[in-house]
């Protein structure tokens, strides 16, 4: 991500030297007595999107997958910065423009660069630049990635299952030279790859079955393209490669003969199944298409690894079908689609375990039947007695399961915080104990850490929370009160003491709705009574949660007397699927709940807490939480003293009426399809782009994105610095774009650059 103080990168600074550094540097780095000019970005008044029944950018009609008649005759939107999209990224007066943007950054923060160098050495000094991840067993080897100071990528390695400590955590010295368990072997090194790239991003990396070859993906751009290379582990020769529209991901099948892979259509739609038989140089065989441009197409194995599943799913309704990877290839369906019924599978001694909303359900229960076709009418609740594990309600929601021999773990959400729960199976099959594992904070992010095997007797959890650094447990599947730490992420010279949380909530405009908000802050550098710094960060789309994590890329905020708060508005999913669908979450015709609830916690951090002001109080959202920036920096510019626009969905309105679009069909379930009457003035109402204020006084702003960002096109960010600068009244701050022309969504690859970004 970029200058994303959120980010899971590894730094720390000291409270009190920290605070003096910066308040000197900031002191002695005043900007230029005459600032740089913006770049004036031309304004095209006759450039429109047509709205409705219009053609799109490729020829084909517009059409509506969803309620309500296209616009008929269409609506014209003004588009006036519409020249700067360019697919081709080639047109010499975007590129112009885009270079320009970048020069007045650059210019305007100038004065600030000992500051980023202070604050680049900090995260250089704090971070543990030579470390290891957790191992993790997969038949005779552990597997685990190294870091290297000085080296940008991970490194792929393995070592012999019998080289893992049975009785706690590893013993290793720390040295770069030394392995972290005797007979390591680097499968893998992503340095390697990256050399004459400005860009390398490694999707897959899975040895095969019989552990003599590595399957990897490379995407070398940044567009989220990738490359398939079979490569014999043992002699490091790269014995098979495929090219083209090809997704990130690749799965062996039951041997080392055959690999199975997705391909992209032209909208950057994973589309179609194929297996490919190594080394044949033949053609690949299609074994599935799926011609619905609302689903995307993921392929996945079971736990216990007897069969792959082909899932195709849009936001509201998915169908799996299924490979028996000991037969022949057949192609069957575990339950045909059912509008808006959405549903996972996995398999266990001869049963589908599957998490489901059918039956008009706000969120996933847990059912179970035999392993066999077009077994919807056979589904069966999964209880412990009389008790249904997960029913479906807000009581409980399920998110995620892992069958093993003889135990299910479950992962979901109470009381707004992740869970984990252990079911034990006992005589026939009936689950004989139900547990949930407990810790002793009362906010924390907790998950599965990486299992990889079906008959164990242990499995791995990772924790953290907001003051705590990411361990991981290994617990124990038949009493989870037994749990050995097996690794806690080194963050040199953090203390957590010096460090609190806290959970409060903040009831919305509507007069009955909780906005749950966590808060951070060093007590060394709180003033209570007295309003400081706060930086305040929000996403609310799509039902994703964001989490009471740890993340030491925020220490040198809270080092410098800056109080950090995560707002879980509506339209994520920390309540269940309540807080974000229809009619009371924050999509389609309710997604303003977003805006509006962050917004009302601004005002709260304000007006009834008093913990800042708006000369104090900063932003910051990415990607969709990027509109959420957008929406809420225009509903209530006097909020706000500073706002980070991380590659912004913000131009709404132009992105969802063109289908050519990557994104955009599959979008039509989250805010609606703007070209149907329905949704067409709703969405036309939050749109950033379309609604920056004239004439009002804006904070500064500085909007980030990467030229070779398929998920949000670098024409979005671009559009709205120009949108904002022309529209913003006298005494606004500045309005900048920070656009990496090596980069996608997911910004820098090198890792020393990121931390150069974030500085």
């Amino acid at each position: 991500t970029t200058i994303n103080f959120d980010s899971t990168t590894a730094f720390r600074t000291i409270a009190s030297r920290s605070a003096f550094r910066a308040s000197n540097t900031l002191l002695m780095a005043q900007p230029p007595a005459q600032p740089p000019v913006p770049p004036q970005a031309r304004r095209d008044g006759a450039l429109k999107v047509l709205c409705g029944s219009a053609k799109q950018r490729n020829g084909k009609d517009n059409v509506n997958n969803g309620p309500g008649k296209l616009i008929d005759p269409p609506f014209e939107i003004d588009d006036p910065y519409g020249w700067m999209r360019d697919e081709t990224r080639e047109k010499e007066e975007v590129l112009r423009h885009l270079k320009a943007e970048n020069k007045y950054t650059e210019d305007l923060t100038a004065h600030l660069e000992p500051l980023r160098k202070e604050l680049y050495s900090e995260m250089l000094g704090f971070l543990q630049e030579t470390d290891y991840t957790t191992p993790k067993k997969k038949g005779d080897y552990v597997y685990y990635t190294r870091t290297f100071e000085g080296k940008s990528y991970k490194v792929h390695c393995r070592a012999p299952l019998e080289s893992l400590p049975t009785d706690g955590p590893i013993s290793w010295d720390g040295k770069a030279e030394t392995p972290i368990l005797k007979g390591e072997v680097v499968l893998l090194d992503e340095n390697l790859l990256a050399e004459g790239h400005k860009y390398c991003s490694v999707g897959t990396c899975s040895a095969s079955p019989s552990t003599k070859l590595l399957a990897y993906t490379v995407d070398n751009t940044g567009g989220e393209t990738y490359g398939i290379f079979i490569k014999n582990i043992e002699t490091g020769e790269i014995v098979d490669k495929l090219e083209g529209e090809i997704d990130s991901r690749v799965i062996w099948g039951k041997d080392d003969s055959k690999v199975f892979f997705c391909k992209m259509d032209e909208a950057h739609r994973p589309y179609q199944a194929f297996v490919h038989e190594i080394g044949s140089g033949g053609d690949d065989t299609k074994l599935f298409q799926e011609d619905d441009e609302l689903f995307w197409l993921g392929l996945s194995k079971s736990q216990d690894g007897k069969f792959l599943f082909l899932g195709s799913g849009s936001k509201e309704t998915s169908e799996v079908n299924f490979i028996d990877l000991e037969g022949n290839l057949e192609i069957k369906c575990v339950s045909k689609r059912r509008s808006k019924t959405l549903y996972e599978v996995e398999h266990r001694e001869g049963k589908w375990f599957i998490s489901t909303n059918h039956g008009g359900l706000m969120n996933m229960k847990l059912v179970s039947c035999d392993a066999e076709p077009e077994c919807e009418g056979k589904w069966e609740e999964v209880k412990m007695g009389a008790e249904t594990l997960f029913p479906g309600d807000a009581s409980r929601p399920l998110d995620d399961i892992l069958p093993l021999k003889n135990h299910l773990v479950a992962y979901g959400r109470e009381g707004g915080i992740p869970r984990v729960w252990v079911a034990k199976f006992g005589a026939g099959e009936s689950i004989e104990k139900f547990e949930r594992l407990e810790f002793d904070e009362d906010a924390y992010d907790v998950g599965g850490g990486g299992n990889l095997e079906f008959d164990v007797t242990d499995f791995l959890v990772s924790y953290d929370s907001l003051v705590t650094p990411p361990k991981t447990f290994k617990v124990k599947l038949d009493d989870v009160s037994e749990r050995q730490c097996l690794k806690e992420r080194v963050v040199p010279g953090y203390d957590p003491s010096k460090y609190a949380c806290a959970r409060d909530v903040v009831l919305s405009r509507d007069g009955k709705t909780e906005i749950p908000i966590s808060i951070v802050w060093n007590k060394e550098m709180r003033k209570e009574g007295e309003p400081q710094h706060l930086h305040l960060y929000g996403y609310g789309s799509y039902g994703a949660c964001m989490e009471c994590y740890f993340s030491s890329s925020r220490l040198p905020l809270l080092d410098r007397g800056i109080v950090y708060v995560i707002a879980h508005v509506r339209g994520g999913g920390e309540m269940g699927r309540q807080w974000y669908e229809e009619p009371n979450g924050a999509k389609y015709l309710c997604k303003k709940n977003t805006f509006n609830d962050f917004v009302d916690v601004a005002r709260w951090l304000q007006e009834d807490k008093k913990m800042t002001t708006s000369e104090l109080m900063s932003t910051e959202g990415r990607s969709a939480g990027g509109l959420l920036i957008g929406a809420s920096v225009n509903q209530a510019p006097e909020l706000f003293k500073a706002a980070i626009f991380g590659v912004p969905f913000v131009d709404v309105m132009s992105t969802m009426v063109d289908a050519s679009i990557p994104l955009t069909v599959v979008e039509w379930e989250e805010w609606g399809n703007p070209n149907a009457e329905k949704y067409m003035k709703y969405m036309s109402e939050y749109s950033p782009v379309n609604n920056v204020k004239k004439g009002a006084k804006y904070p500064a702003c500085l909007m980030t994105g990467g030229l070779h960002d398929p998920r949000v096109q670098y024409w979005e960010p671009a559009k709205m610095v120009a949108e904002v600068r022309h529209q913003a009244g006298e005494g606004s701050g500045p309005i900048c774009l920070k656009l990496d022309m090596a980069a996608g969504h997911f910004s820098a690859s090198d890792r020393y650059k990121y931390y150069r970004e974030l500085a």
